[in-house]
């Protein structure tokens, strides 16, 4: 009588145990193809841009020395899939063209030296938020970084406006996909 009547509980039990290992499996593969990219959109008011990050970012800001003027530059930084994409900002004390171009030529030399290559560089044209677009400079470097002297390949925008100029850079151990390299820089906009 027992048995039987256990029998007769697990008969329709047998589909919800099936469905609750279903859910459970499926979440977990779900889980293990968590896309890598969780791309979204950031407004950086502060500094005059938007840019899509593959993952939530962190920040930073340090003092730099432009041609015996210190200033700041604050950085936003996403790491997705073993590559680093970030957005680097220097407030200059001015909107004097000479004045950005010297912040230009400090952050193209730093990355040349930083890598221990000269870029393969091309002039590219920056959107803006609004409309129209400005020049800028893309780049693209590969060498040995850090430490270790490990192998890195960069992609890198350079652009100033009015009293910023920004450095968009992926930077990675690998050549990263294509279309997430464009995800990044076609997202990137001034205001």
């Amino acid at each position: 009588m027992l048995r039987s009547a256990f029998h007769s509980l697990s008969v329709p039990l047998r589909p919800l145990l099936a469905t609750a290992v279903v859910v459970a499996s499926t979440g977990w593969l779900l889980a293990a193809c968590s896309p890598t990219y969780d791309w979204r959109t950031i407004m950086n008011n502060d500094n005059g841009y938007t840019v899509d990050l593959p993952a939530k970012p962190t920040t930073d800001q340090r003092q730099i020395d432009i041609g015996g003027t210190p200033m700041n530059m604050s950085m936003q930084i996403a790491e997705a899939d073993h590559a680093v994409f970030a957005v680097g900002t220097v407030m200059l004390p001015s909107d004097d063209p000479q004045v950005q171009r010297t912040a230009l030529d400090y952050l193209r030399s730093g990355l040349a030296h930083n890598l221990g290559s000269p870029p393969d560089a091309h002039v590219a044209s920056i959107p803006l938020a609004a409309g129209g677009q400005v020049p800028g400079l893309e780049m693209t470097f590969s060498g040995k970084a850090g430490p270790k002297q490990e192998a890195r390949i960069m992609h890198a925008r350079l652009v100033a406006k009015g009293r910023h100029v920004y450095q968009a850079a992926v930077i990675a151990s690998k050549e990263p996909p294509p279309e997430q390299v464009e995800q990044f820089f076609g997202s990137f906009k001034l205001y």
